[in-house]
């Protein structure tokens, strides 16, 4: 998913378009990667993770080798939603609801590792596709991430053939739409469902302020592209410790007080930007940043499986994992709009925030719910 960000401005220059016309590939490949984490993540309940991820690595060979050969920017755009977006999704929201079976009381960290090959892919592959494209062009190179996929994920998915103990699929949840007391049900799974759903958008129309525009920001302030794309590095190596960390908490403190200390402390961050724009203050709020955010959409596949039923995280999972990748679109967007309007980016730093809120709020709702139903079952 991270290459065609790393090919773009070549694409753009064969097929002499704009840049507008050159940013929809990169869209229609979020947009199936979102809608991906759900459909696949349905596939997932019903068949394991074994025939979705061999699946996954055909759909994104096809992708990159269809990419490879298309004659105009429609058809390299279709390649990339219809295939290589939709194929990246079955490695992340799906597997991590698979993942998450296998383990009870170590789930924590097992699904934020996991999480953090998402993370690491984009430290890595741009590496690989920078240094490729210094030998020989775009085309060659998706021809070569094609067959490299091929060669690793096949077999490697061969070790995922094996079906989750049964017994972990049917061990009481904390909620799964069950009652405080007789005849008394606290939240009902579709609501939690959509409650997680706006709490996903919420952080991560947040979460993509900074991360989408603080090379423009940079730019903006005089420092320039290096020095925003350094930030950015920042982030996600942030990120991965994020994870990382908030794995081991949520093994400790439970999903939904991990995931609600993680957007109070984005929400802390994204109010640093306010006051602190000289170039070494914004590298330190930059790595507080990541320190804060990366943990956040994993600790929403604890959630679910803490509170909704095991049989149905593959696509509870996916849906809310979509309701982030949705965020962070939306989120890119409006937040150029809004500097567009208003200028400086203070304003929309402000509406990050404001949408940080919404999913504070929201989870210290489901928090507070959870509590009344341990205190009735006590």
């Amino acid at each position: 998913m991270w290459a065609v960000v790393v090919v773009l401005p070549a694409v753009q220059t064969e097929f002499g378009v704009d840049r507008g016309d050159a940013s929809l590939p990169y869209t229609l490949t979020m947009i199936g990667f979102g809608l991906g984490n759900y459909l696949i993540g349905r596939w997932v309940d019903r068949a394991g993770v074994l025939l979705p991820v061999i699946g996954s690595a055909l759909a994104l060979a096809a992708g990159f080798s269809l990419a490879a050969v298309s004659s105009n920017i429609l058809l390299f755009s279709l390649a990339q939603g219809l295939l290589v977006g939709t194929g990246t999704a079955a490695t992340f929201g799906p597997l991590l609801a698979d993942l998450s079976h296998w383990f009870q009381k170590r789930r924590g960290i097992a699904v934020a590792a996991a999480a953090s090959g998402n993370y690491l892919a984009g430290i890595l592959w741009p590496t690989l596709i920078k240094w490729s494209l210094v030998s020989t062009d775009w085309r060659s190179t998706y021809f070569l991430i094609a067959a490299i996929i091929l060669v690793t994920m096949v077999p490697l998915s061969l070790f995922l053939r094996q079906p989750p103990p049964e017994r972990t699929l049917h061990t009481a949840t904390v909620m799964s739409g069950a009652s405080a007391g007789p005849g008394k049900p606290v939240l009902s799974p579709t609501v939690l469902q959509w409650l997680l759903f706006l709490a996903g958008l919420g952080c991560c129309v947040a979460m993509s302020m900074p991360q989408v525009h603080i090379v423009a920001y940079c730019v903006d302030l005089g420092y320039g592209v290096a020095r925003g794309a350094d930030m950015l590095a920042l982030m996600v190596a942030g990120g991965v410790v994020s994870r990382l960390l908030s794995g081991v908490l949520a093994d400790a403190i439970g999903g939904v007080r991990t995931l609600l200390l993680g957007s109070l402390a984005q929400c802390a961050a994204l109010f640093l930007y306010l006051p602190f724009d000289g170039l070494a203050s914004l590298y330190l709020v930059s790595l507080i940043f990541g320190l804060s955010q990366g943990g956040i959409v994993p600790s929403y596949a604890i959630v679910v499986r803490e509170y909704l039923p095991a049989h149905e995280a593959g696509q509870r999972i996916g849906l809310v994992i979509a309701a982030t990748i949705l965020g962070m679109a939306l989120g890119g967007w409006l937040s150029g709009w809004i500097d567009d309007l208003t200028g400086p980016y203070e304003a929309a730093f402000l509406d990050g925030i404001a949408w940080n809120l919404m999913n504070i709020s929201i989870m210290v709702f489901v928090l507070l719910r959870g509590k009344q139903r341990q205190e009735a079952l006590a």
